[in-house]
């Protein structure tokens, strides 16, 4: 006798044998009990932050260690937005006059007759030749604070393998995608000219150009490349506040501004030379060209990365006027011409309130209320105000998905610029950690307390991938063309908090969102027309020690 079998339970019974994520799926969150481990014993056998093994949290900033760089659309392309003018014998750092002209001065120990690794001022000049040359469509995409030893964590863990220990690596999107045989990979000095500058934001000035301790770059004490440490543990975390080497680690102001301006500046500064002055972008000069421009961040919209795709200022800390600036109203830095501003500005910024003392570093313009972007902004800039952008807010009940594409189709409908402000206020406005198992639920980090987000928290907020779909739907509109930043913040804060399980999950969302470029790519463009420039602006002082360790445990077979 034969029986018909409802089609749900064929449904199921096909997924069960034909989905292979679903049988590999671990049977706990192995990163988060790693991570809550870690935290609890203040020291782990699988990692550590710092040079310091029995440490786990011992550095929970920056450090002065090669970041990769992977270009798309850059194979086959003429000198100068080609990867290898600027690395391997045409490296900057084995010249010595090419040194001088990116620093301003000959660092010590710095130049290197054996380099393979470009500069990060490099990234602009691959940006400007392409401008040059006519190419239509050009993304920079940072993952703040990824460096080679973060992403290969999220790697294991995702490959559930070890499957590379040098070079390019593989598992993630952005590892293994060729652009049709255009993409690059190579890797980059990151430091500033210097730390120690002070500023006053009101008189927008350098009160000490030149600060206290230099930049440079000592292969010998660094590594000579991202995977192959140095002999030295403790020179790439060298600040004025530290004896631990003679070149400043840098900060995220003076990184980005490196990518979209081409110059190095102090640690904390916002698109301006070490003196102060400001400093056109690549987005300006995009704009003057005809292009659209934009950004979009996971984090507040005003923070360094994002604020460095287009803002002046010579703080890092002035977050109202770096809002501003990207939306072209008055600013501390452009009192009486404001900027023309951004087509597209998304990402977070949204209800976190500044602290009563809070500004200060705002300076005499501050406007008490919302820290990151004020209230008073986003309604001079609301079309129904009378300004120029669709403006879409985490609203109540409303899912961040769904809000973001009605206020998308809104602006192009009526060719309008477009605005998002998203994220959790109780957590610094910015989106929710995704976590390496998508679950949402951090582990704890750096001060033993763990982010918890609500039901409304994960609905009422977009993720990065659907805020970088929406930006290049409403740029796209442009036939000259556009210049894009995306940001993927989280991967930095996740670090700064020692925090394996969300830094490891930021890296996947990220991927996320660069798959939705050449997703994009493939169906509206081509690698002949577009580049993109995928990067981190500085790295972090993860060490894994166990990467083994790292590899999810096969699920246990139910008992027959």
């Amino acid at each position: 006798m034969k029986f018909a079998v409802p089609s749900s339970l064929l449904s199921l019974i096909l997924l069960l044998n034909l989905s292979p994520a679903l049988a590999e799926k671990p049977t706990e969150d192995h990163i988060r009990k790693l991570q809550t481990t870690a935290i609890k014993n203040k020291k782990s056998p699988v990692a550590h932050w710092g040079f310091d093994p029995n440490d786990y949290t011992q550095w929970s900033s920056h450090s002065l260690r090669l970041i990769p760089v992977y270009t798309f659309g850059t194979q086959n392309g003429v000198p100068g937005y080609n990867l290898k003018s600027y690395k391997g014998k045409n490296s900057p750092y084995r010249d010595e006059k090419k040194l001088e002209a990116i620093y301003g001065f000959l660092p010590e120990n710095t130049l290197n007759p054996k380099a393979n690794y470009l500069d990060q001022t490099n990234l602009y000049n691959i940006q400007e030749a392409a401008l040059k040359a006519g190419k239509k469509n050009i993304i920079l995409f940072v993952f703040d604070g990824m460096d080679w030893q973060t992403t290969r964590a999220a790697a294991l863990y995702y490959n559930a393998a070890d499957k590379y220990n040098s070079g390019r690596g593989t598992g993630f999107h952005f590892q293994d995608y060729t652009a049709d045989g255009t993409s690059q990979f190579g890797y980059m000095v990151t430091a500033p000219h210097n730390d120690g500058s002070n500023v006053d934001v009101n008189s927008q000035k350098v009160l000490n150009p030149g600060g206290i301790m230099r930049g440079g770059y000592d292969a010998k004490k660094g590594g000579p490349t991202p995977w192959k440490a140095g002999n030295d543990k403790k020179y790439l975390i060298g600040s004025p506040g530290n004896n631990y080497g003679k070149h400043a680690y840098p900060d995220s102001a003076n990184t980005a501004s490196s990518m979209t301006t081409g110059i190095k500046s102090y640690n904390s500064a916002i698109n301006v030379d070490p003196n102060g002055a400001p400093v056109a972008t690549i987005a300006h000069e995009a704009q003057e060209k005809g292009y659209s421009v934009g950004v979009v961040t996971s984090v507040p919209i005003t923070h360094a990365t994002p604020a460095a795709a287009y803002a002046h200022n010579v703080s890092r800390n002035d977050y109202q006027d770096l809002a501003r600036d990207l939306l072209g109203q008055p600013s501390i830095s452009h009192p009486q011409q404001a900027l023309p501003g951004m087509d597209v500005v998304l990402g977070g910024g949204f209800g976190t309130m500044e602290k009563p003392t809070g500004g200060k570093s705002h300076g005499k313009n501050f406007v008490p209320g919302w820290k990151y972007i004020s209230e008073e902004t986003i309604q001079k800039a609301d079309v129904k105000q009378g300004g120029k952008y669709t403006v879409a807010l985490r609203t109540p009940d409303v899912k961040g998905q769904t809000g973001l594409k009605q206020a998308t189709a809104a602006a192009i409908k009526n060719k309008t610029r477009l605005l998002g402000v998203y994220g959790v206020d109780q957590y610094a406005a910015h989106l929710p950690f995704q976590t390496a198992d998508g679950d949402y639920q951090p582990a704890p980090g750096l001060k033993n307390r763990a982010e918890a987000y609500s039901a409304a928290d994960i609905s009422e907020n977009p993720t990065l991938a659907d805020m970088t779909e929406s930006a290049l739907d409403v740029l796209s509109q442009n036939k000259q063309g556009f210049w894009l930043l995306v940001e993927a913040g989280d991967v930095d804060w996740a670090n700064h908090d020692n925090n394996l399980d969300n830094s490891i999950g930021a890296v996947k969302s990220g991927d996320d969102a660069f798959k939705v470029i050449t997703d994009w790519v493939e169906k509206n463009s081509n690698w002949d027309e577009t580049i993109v420039i995928l990067t981190a602006d500085h790295g972090h002082y993860l060490n894994i020690d166990q990467p083994e360790a790292l590899i999810p445990p096969k699920p246990k077979q139910d008992a027959k």
